[in-house]
């Protein structure tokens, strides 16, 4: 992993530390997030809501979107939630199953936040540029995604 996304997760480790509520945490880590890295435009949890069997948007970093509310399997947040595992779309117009948020928006990373095999969140990126997603970004986000499992139990 490179450094600047170690540094980032010193960061995160200081915000989850701090006495603060669990979405004040997770604005702080949706805002470290759009303001550190360029390509990162949009960052925002979606709570699985199992009884319901969706996902519902928790805090977030960018625009206003209208898929507040994703059924499993619906989009590509919804595919996560039936895989539990990273997706990482780097051209969304190439997606049979992809849910526009804007017009914008050319790629995608939606990582599973897991706790003894049960979903209980997603971290959604999108990014206005197509293919910046490495595996360096699916490391650091997947290592964000452990640290901060605990705040959705």
């Amino acid at each position: 992993m490179n450094k600047k996304f170690q540094i980032l997760l010193e960061k995160i480790k200081k915000v989850i530390s701090q006495s603060l509520e669990k979405d004040e945490k997770l604005q702080n880590i949706c805002n470290i997030l759009r303001d550190s890295i360029e390509y990162y435009n949009w960052i925002g949890f979606y709570i699985f809501d199992k009884s319901k069997n969706e996902l519902i948007l928790g805090t977030y970093s960018g625009a206003a979107t209208e898929h507040t509310n994703i059924r499993v399997g619906k989009g590509i947040c919804g595919q996560v939630a039936e895989s539990k595992k990273t997706q990482i779309i780097q051209d969304v117009s190439k997606e049979n199953n992809y849910l526009s948020c804007s017009i914008y928006v050319k790629s995608e990373i939606v990582v599973p936040i897991m706790k003894d095999g049960d979903l209980l969140a997603e971290l959604d990126i999108d990014s206005h540029v197509q293919s910046p997603f490495t595996n360096d970004d699916k490391e650091f986000l997947e290592s964000v995604c452990l640290m901060i499992n605990n705040l959705f139990e």
